[in-house]
């Protein structure tokens, strides 16, 4: 059995699939027979509990055996991907190929179709949309059991409310997500304000880059550091910083800070015009340069 962290309930029951087709029978029955409620879960992080249902049936998607990001499709820049599918399982099929998805999450043991079913947005949405924006087509599971095909040509009402609806109009149970070349190499940089208005005033600067080729970033995404230590959070835990940097030092008030953490793709041949374009944004603008690392 199941409980969930957030919401602890427990179903009545929970049911593996073998398929899209299995998911769309117990539904079926669910509607015409009026049995409890059904709820998906991928991962099981959903915001308030919506992957349980206290005496429900719970369909553990991400159990599925057929489920794998496959059908990747190098000329038309798209993979399809189960909706149970973890993210990072999606990259790693992609990386294959040498492709990556457009749009990310920043955390990837998230599922395809529960970020979808949210929005999914990361610092890479001010260039190319959340990733929503980047789905070509789906296959869901109506609340009637009808298993339906839909994108902006097909179907369009059905895409545009499954898409970000918060699995209230459906099961996804495929996707099919653009993809691009993935980068070479790629720069981090990391830089901290102790200061929120300026902190805002530079992330709005370098989002309206977003047009321009040679000076914008690839990644642009603030967030807020509560910590009376070093700072080092989750979301750099990949990055190991060569210069540690204490809060005290900034001279904050409460032991508060605001970062900025941006990307730059390159090949090896273009790493000389990483360091222009940092001139070129960064220089002016931002107050302190805490790190800046290479990851391949």
């Amino acid at each position: 059995m199941l409980r969930g962290g957030v919401a602890p309930v427990e179903p009545a029951a929970v049911f593996h699939p073998t398929s899209d087709r299995d998911i769309a029978q117990l539904i079926r029955a669910a509607y015409q027979q009026g049995f409890p409620a059904v709820s998906a879960r991928g991962h099981g992080h959903s915001i308030n509990g919506q992957a349980n249902t206290a005496g429900g049936v719970v369909i553990e998607m991400s159990r599925l055996a057929e489920g794998h990001a496959d059908g990747i499709a190098e000329e038309m820049r798209y993979v399809d991907a189960w909706g149970g599918e973890l993210w990072i399982d999606v990259l790693r099929a992609c990386l294959e190929h040498g492709l990556a998805p457009r749009s990310w999450t920043d955390y990837l043991y998230l599922s395809v179709g529960g970020t979808l079913s949210n929005a999914g947005i990361s610092g890479q949405a001010f260039n190319h949309g959340p990733q929503i924006s980047n789905v070509h087509e789906l296959d869901v599971v109506t609340g009637k059991g009808e298993m339906v095909k839909c994108s902006e040509e097909e179907n369009q009402e059905l895409f545009h409310a499954v898409l970000g609806g918060l699995g209230q109009f459906g099961i996804i149970t495929r996707a099919r997500i653009a993809v691009e070349p993935a980068p070479q190499r790629v720069r981090w940089i990391r830089v901290l304000y102790s200061n929120f208005s300026t902190f805002t005033r530079d992330q709005e600067h370098l989002i309206s880059l977003h047009g321009d080729g040679r000076n914008k970033f690839d990644y642009v995404e603030g967030f807020v550091i509560v910590d009376e230590g070093l700072i080092n959070n989750w979301r750099s835990s990949f990055f190991s910083p060569r210069n540690p940097v204490k809060i005290s030092s900034l001279g904050t008030d409460g032991g508060v800070l605001y970062c900025l953490e941006v990307t730059k793709n390159y090949r090896e041949s273009t790493a000389d015009t990483v360091d222009q374009v940092k001139k070129n944004v960064l220089s002016p603008n931002f107050e302190l340069l805490v790190h800046d690392n290479l990851a391949s």
